[in-house]
């Protein structure tokens, strides 16, 4: 929502909005070449990475979207740091359309003020450059800072802000454990300046024990410089650690938006309360958990209706007729049919 023209973006809390995805949509042609759809009679074929997302991140605060392998929510992210450019739809930030600028210079200004650290820390750093370099990379690559000894200073500066030595400048990534790797990999992120952070599994290769320390590390540096984050991970435990506000995704699309708290306490969509059910609970070892009926279908030919219709339990003849819209009530947004109808049984883990 917006208060009238050049007014800040909030969310229907009021809170200001950093960034806003509307009808975000990527499709990847994935279609034979012409030359075999014309001798063989091959049809072109679309993949629906992501199919028409909404949603709001708050300034300031941690979003996350989880969801099965596939589900799209990495395409979210590469989408957001201008890694990719939308099929269609939204995706504003800070008051600018993103999706509306294709020149690298039109783009330079934003992409300096947004940073992505990806899942792997042994294959995101660059194993011939020592440590130094790469951390100085951004800050000259957007023209922050001209002088060898300013940017020298900058980068042992962040390397003790992620809890590292300025001495660390000197060593290769080869030289560090995966955990320290990682630390790298923020503090090259956090070299430009930016205002927001997307996160695409962060921890996943990462031990268990390091894993919380580097979450510990987002967290700080998030109320210390005041940054936005989007988390994409599959880990239901970090997601509940670190995460203000969490959006499921299945098969491309938002199926449910809801505060980590709620979300974990009554979970709406069936799909939601699948996941959660998988989680083991450790004041209940021995509880039955449900597992997850049938196969992720393809987004190359994706369901009719609701995504989800072909592995719910609660599915009805409407669910595989009409697509349900992602509704906003008091408890945050979901898409099902069950829940306006009605239908959903009492949550009870």
């Amino acid at each position: 929502m917006r208060d009238g023209p050049g007014a800040p973006m909030l969310d229907h809390d009021g809170q200001p909005v950093l960034v806003r995805l509307r009808g975000l949509t990527k499709h990847f042609d994935v279609s034979p070449p012409l030359l075999s759809r014309v001798l063989e009679g091959k049809q072109r074929r679309v993949l629906k990475a992501v199919d028409g997302v909404d949603l709001d991140i708050p300034r300031g605060r941690t979003t996350a979207l989880v969801g099965e392998s596939g589900c799209g929510k990495s395409t979210v992210a590469r989408m957001l740091v201008t890694l990719y450019q939308p099929t269609a739809g939204d995706l504003v930030f800070e008051g600018t359309d993103l999706g509306r600028l294709t020149d690298r210079r039109a783009l330079a200004p934003f992409r300096r003020r947004m940073q992505m650290i990806f899942q792997d820390p042994f294959a995101s750093l660059n194993p011939r450059w020592r440590v130094g370099r790469i951390i100085a990379e951004p800050i000259r690559a957007h023209g922050l800072m001209d002088d060898t000894g300013a940017i020298a200073g900058r980068v042992a500066d962040l390397l003790e802000h992620v809890g590292l030595r300025a001495t660390d400048a000197g060593r290769y990534p080869h030289e560090f454990s995966g955990g320290q790797r990682q630390r790298i990999s923020i503090a090259r992120a956090l070299a430009s300046s930016p205002h927001f952070l997307v996160c695409d599994e962060p921890t996943s290769a990462l031990d268990v024990s390091v894993q919380a320390q580097i979450l510990n590390l987002l967290r700080d540096l998030q109320r210390e410089l005041g940054l936005t984050y989007l988390v994409i991970t599959h880990d239901l435990a970090v997601v509940r650690f670190i995460a203000d506000t969490i959006g499921v995704m299945y098969l491309g699309r938002l199926c449910e938006v809801a505060p980590a708290e709620s979300l974990f306490a009554r979970p709406r969509h069936p799909y939601t309360r699948l996941l959660i059910e998988t989680v083991p609970d450790l004041k209940a070892p021995d509880r039955d958990r449900k597992p997850m009926a049938g196969e992720v279908p393809s987004p190359l030919d994706p369901p009719t209706g609701c995504a989800f219709h072909t592995r719910c339990p609660l599915a009805a003849e409407r669910c595989a007729r009409d697509r349900p819209a992602l509704r906003r009530d008091a408890d945050g947004a979901v898409a099902c049919h069950a829940v306006e109808e009605g239908r959903l049984p009492e949550w009870g883990r």
